[in-house]
């Protein structure tokens, strides 16, 4: 693969996925959402002449981006690489949209969660089934199905606490 072809390859997976790397930055951490977000764009960038089909873009884009992100939090530090991502810059930026509140608190109560738990809940949102998420995680589908049964139990119960000004 030439280097334009996997830039243009990492172009398009951006324009369409974009999104879901950022969800998976903004629950592995407060701070430093740039540089965790290139540290996945990075390791994307690096991945995708190994990228075999074997799973969807998405799913292939998912377990990088939390690998990369698992692997960030028990670093706790920046990465300052040698690779510039110039040529992309653009596509990087976050939307400007006005976030809702409620999706500010519900990313708060995601970070608290320990590490497998914040992966499922990121996977449940983006639609995965049990069975996909069994196999990106390394776990069994029945523990897929407790965790989740046990973070929406715990988000509810958080959320009766929660009003719109964030109490």
């Amino acid at each position: 693969m030439t280097e334009k072809e996997q830039l243009d390859t990492l172009e398009e997976w951006l324009k369409l996925h974009k999104g879901l790397i950022f969800k998976v930055v903004r629950a592995y951490t407060v701070t430093d959402h740039d540089d965790l977000f290139q540290e996945i764009i990075i390791q994307v960038w690096r991945s995708i002449p190994g990228f075999r089909q074997e799973a969807s873009v998405t799913t292939w884009l998912y377990r990088i981006a939390l690998n990369t992100a698992i692997k960030w939090t028990k670093k706790e530090k920046k990465y300052a690489g040698a690779e510039t991502l110039d040529n992309i810059q653009h596509l990087l930026q976050e939307s400007r949209t006005p976030i809702d509140e409620r999706l500010t608190w519900l990313y708060g109560e995601i970070y608290k969660l320990d590490e497998i738990d914040r992966s499922v809940a990121l996977l449940l949102l983006e639609g995965f089934s049990y069975k996909e998420m069994s196999a990106m995680l390394g776990i069994s589908e029945s523990n897929v199905g407790v965790k989740i049964n046990r973070i929406k139990k715990q988000l509810i119960a958080k959320s009766k606490n929660y009003d719109t000004h964030g109490i």
